[in-house]
């Protein structure tokens, strides 16, 4: 029998948010600022690390309830916390800027984002599904991507050299 708790609401709420942003977001990187008005130009810099702190909470929640069986201090569990957030919000603006660059890997971090949240809606309903399962599917896909974008960089280059041979 399954019965809710806190715990499993907050997976919920976590998830469908994940499922929203995540839909709101490729819908926008499909229809463009054709398709309804784009409020990104608005979004200020607290705004954007407010809400990187608020996934990342989201995300470390499962890893947090992991780590209260494995650790019985409760300041490791908070020095872990606070130390993720600081590297979310300091490697967020390199990443950014990476994603932008290159839209069909910003269209693989939406899926990503996608999926963490159905899994997280999957576990708020106590359906478990084993994180290698979803690490070995995300591997996949990077290694993939990392391959397609290594392929692209190297016909930029190809395509620069074919202009400095061509005549002018």
């Amino acid at each position: 029998s399954f019965e809710f708790s806190g715990q499993s609401i907050i997976l919920l709420v976590g998830g469908f948010f994940l499922l929203g942003k995540g839909t709101y977001e490729i819908h926008e990187s499909l229809e463009g600022e054709h398709g309804h008005k784009s409020a990104r130009g608005g979004a200020v810099f607290g705004a954007v690390v407010a809400q990187i702190v608020a996934l990342d909470i989201v995300f470390s929640l499962d890893s947090v309830i992991t780590a209260v069986g494995m650790v019985d201090e409760l300041w490791i569990m908070v020095t872990a916390v606070i130390i993720a957030v600081i590297v979310m919000v300091i490697a967020s603006r390199p990443l950014a800027d990476f994603i932008n660059r290159h839209p069909t890997v910003k269209m693989l971090a939406l899926s990503f984002l996608m999926l963490v949240g159905m899994v997280l809606i999957a576990d708020g309903f106590g359906f478990h599904v084993p994180k290698g399962y979803i690490y070995g599917a995300m591997g996949f896909s990077i290694a993939v991507e990392a391959l397609n974008l290594m392929e692209a960089k190297r016909r930029a280059r190809q395509r620069e050299r074919m202009k400095k041979i061509e005549p002018g």
